[in-house]
């Protein structure tokens, strides 16, 4: 069975966006500074976006302000074609322990990380229907540990629930991860050793637990 090419199916978007002169509105759901560096790169050139920054699995809370802040500092010092707009979504812990309970122990990577992609997509393309944007994404595919398949099947059946485009995406593709690590080393970026949750934090330094 062949797998589908994401990066395939954005470039044809693309394409389709710069021969009709358009430039959509997108919401683009980060994690952080560092992985939404080559992605604002790459699609300010297309569409006027807003990063909505909603990470309620980020743990401790002083690491999620720290993030919080860096991906605000990243925005306003980034030039792009387009201005770049940011909302920051409700800082909640408990809405990712909710949706993690009963996976606690799984390792990273398994079902807890998906239900915490659908969580915070949601969020997403929900903002994005309510205020009218054309379409939504997350730049969680840029990172070499998470799941762009999951990713963008999440984001289809939300797409479908909520009517809202879904923007197809692989951000490792054409060097993404590289680029964005080569950019985090020209802003002097905050860059994190692990994903975000309590969970990732543990396996990363065991001796924590």
């Amino acid at each position: 069975m062949n797998r589908r090419n994401f990066q395939k199916e954005l470039d044809q978007i693309l394409e389709k966006v710069s021969r009709e002169g358009q430039v959509p509105s997108l919401l683009l759901h980060s994690c952080c500074a560092p992985c939404s560096s080559y992605v604002l790169e790459y699609l300010s050139e297309y569409f006027r976006i807003t990063v909505f920054y909603y990470n309620p699995n980020i743990y401790p809370p002083s690491e999620y302000h720290t993030r919080a802040e860096e991906q605000m500092r990243f925005i306003q010092a980034f030039p792009v074609r387009y201005p770049v707009d940011f909302i920051e979504g409700e800082y909640i812990p408990e809405d990712f322990y909710d949706c993690a309970r009963g996976m606690e122990r799984l390792p990273e990577g398994a079902e807890r990380c998906f239900a915490c992609y659908r969580l915070r997509l949601f969020h997403t393309a929900r903002m994005a229907k309510e205020k009218g944007f054309d379409y939504f994404a997350s730049t969680l595919s840029i990172s070499p540990l998470k799941n762009a398949e999951k990713l963008n099947e999440i984001g289809e059946l939300l797409s479908r629930e909520y009517r809202i485009r879904w923007l197809p995406n692989d951000f490792k593709k054409k060097n993404g991860y590289k680029r964005s690590t080569e950019l985090s080393r020209e802003y002097c970026m905050y860059r994190q050793d692990y994903c975000g949750c309590v969970y990732s934090l543990k396996e990363r330094h065991p001796e924590l637990s």
